[in-house]
């Protein structure tokens, strides 16, 4: 459980007004003490999050988000840190406390609006003055109500099981290599392992696939691209399927035998975690991009950029190779990713193996809403190469 990474975890956030008992609420979910629990209103100042395995679900991760009526200039930032949280909820806990809850209405709409599963949560029902609201609160909100209590851990249970009845699995976005491939199929992985490539590891993406072709009792193959000609010179039969780095896709569609299926990491993260219609649709805007263009470049990564980045070197390089040199490129990283895309004639955005796939949906939603095209890595890739139509997406 331990080595699941955040981005393959369920994302519950827990949202509240200063001093509402979220830290309380998190740390009996939890079982043990993550986040400083204290009668001081504001004590949280920035989100926590904490790995966990919860009954019904899994592999979890629970977010104590900051108070949404900090005040100040520091407080509006903490609760803007608080709403990107919510774009990447799998589940939203709104905990209530005091007889005017037009805050906890707002931020209740607002997940509403993101098709977010909501449970609204009656903290310190222990108290008498609190147990007393819950009726007012469900008639406010129309829903029912689930009261709770960090010192007697009344509710506990009852949150849990509620959480577990909210939780979807799509056993098909689960599966990284979907249908492309089955038990006993070869398939050739290949990985450059230049300046870019971490030392003494591989990125997610390969990892999170090779994992799958295991599970799939599939015979992968790894190798660099300067081994692939070697390597499938050594087969008897040629492999049912290639997964490249979308960098080195040219190359390696060259080598590709006839018949044997081909797509790459990145391609392979666009279906995963985000909306490949979508992506496959917002690559047609690189057909019309004018030679001044603006081009947004979202990373999910905040890692230091090396001399060969993907993302900051080589895809800006083949953009301009393409659309022209006037092409304006804009890169960022991480979650700074802008609230308007004003003036961006598309945006491209990486496979997000360090995202969950609610994170991504959201950026490809806003995206929709602004009328911004929106493609991935992998997929721009091949069409700026022109083999899209011969990667399998």
């Amino acid at each position: 459980m331990t080595g699941i990474p955040r981005s393959g975890r369920y994302h519950v956030a827990v949202f509240g007004l200063r001093n509402a008992g979220k830290s309380s609420l998190v740390n009996c979910l939890v079982g043990q003490s993550v986040s400083i629990v204290s009668d001081v209103a504001g004590t949280t100042t920035d989100t926590v999050w904490k790995s966990v395995e919860l009954p019904g679900i899994g592999a979890a991760v629970i977010a104590d988000t900051a108070g949404f009526d900090d005040e100040g200039v520091l407080g509006s930032m903490r609760v803007e840190a608080a709403r990107k949280v919510l774009a990447s909820a799998d589940l939203v806990i709104i905990l209530l406390g005091g007889d005017d809850v037009a805050l906890e209405r707002e931020w209740y709409e607002n997940a509403c609006r993101l098709q977010l599963p909501v449970l609204l949560v009656a903290g310190k029902c222990d108290r008498a003055e609190c147990r007393e609201r819950i009726a007012m609160y469900e008639a406010f909100f129309g829903i029912d109500i689930i009261p709770f209590s960090a010192v007697t851990g009344e509710g506990r249970d009852a949150l849990l099981g509620q959480m577990a009845q909210c939780f979807g699995k799509d056993d098909n976005l689960d599966d990284i290599t979907y249908t492309l491939v089955k038990p006993g199929d070869v398939v050739v992985l290949v990985m450059p392992q230049d300046a870019s490539a971490p030392k003494g590891r591989l990125i997610q993406p390969q990892v999170q696939t090779l994992r799958n072709l295991l599970d799939k009792h599939c015979i992968p193959l790894c190798c660099a691209p300067e081994e692939l000609p070697a390597l499938l010179g050594s087969l008897v039969a040629p492999p049912q399927l290639i997964i490249t780095d979308s960098q080195v896709f040219p190359m390696v569609e060259k080598l590709t035998p006839e018949g044997t299926r081909l797509t790459s990491f990145s391609v392979l993260m666009a279906r995963h975690k985000g909306d490949i219609d979508a992506f496959l649709k917002g690559a047609e805007a690189l057909r019309t991009i004018s030679p001044n263009g603006r081009v947004l470049i979202a990373e999910a990564c905040s890692h230091i950029p090396q001399n060969e980045d993907i993302g900051r070197v080589k895809l800006p390089r083949l953009l301009r190779s393409r659309l022209g040199d006037g092409i304006v490129i804009d890169i960022v990283s991480g979650n700074d990713f802008p609230a308007s895309l004003a003036g961006y004639d598309l945006v491209i955005h990486c496979g997000a193996c360090m995202f969950n796939r609610r994170t991504v949906l959201s950026r490809v939603r806003q995206a929709k809403a602004q009328g911004v095209p929106i493609t991935n890595y992998g997929i721009a890739i091949a069409a700026l190469n022109g083999i899209l139509e011969r990667v399998c997406v």
